[in-house]
């Protein structure tokens, strides 16, 4: 989560990377203040300041709202059970860079939750990873790769 989370602010945040991977990462933190289970739920008040008093900080360090600064490729990584970070952060992220026509992919593993747990879901992921790369900078892999698809791309 922190991981897929500096992702995402490193490439809305900044312009100096060509593309990004997610995984299980923060989108927006003001939601995930609210929707996080009880364990968490009082997290990012050390990152970021107690919520509700600090609701203005949790919006500018939401990527999900900052999409228009956005200009790379995404793939984007979700267990579907995830109870830390709910898939509607990667969905909400999915919605904004469909809405503005960014080349993104995204895979959602169902019976997955904060971090993949699966072998065959740990190998789909790390391939989809290399396919995508692949395809953004214009490598062929190695080995045969079963296709993800990018939209918009």
């Amino acid at each position: 989560s922190a991981g897929g989370y500096t992702t995402l602010c490193a490439l809305t945040f900044t312009d100096v990377f060509a593309a990004g991977a997610s995984y299980y990462g923060v989108a927006d933190a003001e939601t995930l203040a609210t929707d996080t289970h009880k364990f968490e739920s009082r997290y990012l008040d050390g990152l970021i300041g107690p919520y509700p008093e600090a609701r203005a900080l949790y919006r500018q360090r939401s990527p999900v709202d900052y999409t228009d600064r956005l200009s790379c490729p995404v793939i984007l990584f979700q267990g579907l059970e995830d109870k830390i970070v709910p898939p509607s952060q990667a969905e909400a992220m999915v919605e904004a860079m469909r809405a503005k026509g960014l080349p993104f992919a995204y895979l959602a593993y169902e019976g997955e939750q904060h971090g993949f747990r699966r072998a065959e879901n740990i190998r789909r992921s790390l391939e989809a990873e290399l396919y995508f790369y692949g395809r953004v900078f214009g490598f062929e892999p190695a080995d045969s790769i079963e296709p993800v698809d990018i939209e918009n791309m």
